[in-house]
């Protein structure tokens, strides 16, 4: 959630009230675990009433998933927003560059906390580790409906949606797995765009020569 340019002072202070229930809930859950918190405690504490909880949020779960969940469309969005000439894996490739030179928290480069509690919470509770998966397997199936549009072959977009989507998945864990052993986000962010380099080129060049036994 961030301010946007023009927004008039109504909408301000509903964006304000949406982020003071969002880090409080989020701050609750890594306190106290997500299923021990209730959405009226999540109230109280945000000093508001239950209802405009979920006015804002609908349900317990978006408390966590609704600011985060429209990166999980990023691949299909890439894609679909490429330039002429420029290929699916380059068009991933190019977006998730940009987001390691901004250190965008979506791919776990951020140095603010708050950013990892989200992803400790997650992955302390089973039911949002679920929606999680299923959140990136929507994601997945948006980018191979819209490869299948394109090119009319849906079994090779099933499987390039399925390779890019796993590519961008596997580097953005590397970064929280290395954060989480020690390393600073400054450390981790130093040779990210190499790494991510090398992960689409793989993508890129196919696996047919990979993990050729000798």
């Amino acid at each position: 959630m961030a301010f946007a340019e023009g927004m008039g002072l109504r909408e301000r202070k509903k964006l304000q009230t949406a982020l003071r229930i969002y880090r409080t809930a989020v701050e609750l859950f890594v306190e106290k675990g997500f299923d021990a918190v209730s959405v009226q405690e999540v109230a109280d504490a945000s000093e508001v009433s239950k209802m405009t909880v979920f006015n804002y949020f609908g349900t317990k779960e978006d408390l966590v998933f609704k600011p985060m969940e429209e990166h999980f469309s990023d691949p299909a969005r890439a894609v679909r927003e490429r330039a002429p000439g420029e290929s699916a894996v380059e068009a991933v490739r190019r977006q998730f560059l940009a987001m390691v030179e901004t250190r965008d928290p979506s791919i776990g480069l951020h140095s603010e906390p708050f950013a990892r509690r989200i992803r400790t919470v997650i992955m302390a509770t089973p039911v949002l580790r679920e929606r999680a998966y299923l959140s990136s397997e929507k994601g997945a199936r948006e980018l191979a409906d819209l490869l299948t549009e394109e090119t009319g072959d849906r079994t090779l977009a099933l499987i390039a949606a399925a390779t890019l989507t796993a590519a961008r998945q596997a580097l953005v864990e590397e970064h929280h797995l290395r954060i989480d052993a020690g390393e600073s986000v400054d450390e981790v962010a130093a040779d990210a765009a190499e790494r991510a380099e090398k992960a689409f080129a793989l993508v890129e060049q196919g696996l047919g020569g990979y993990a050729r036994r000798k």
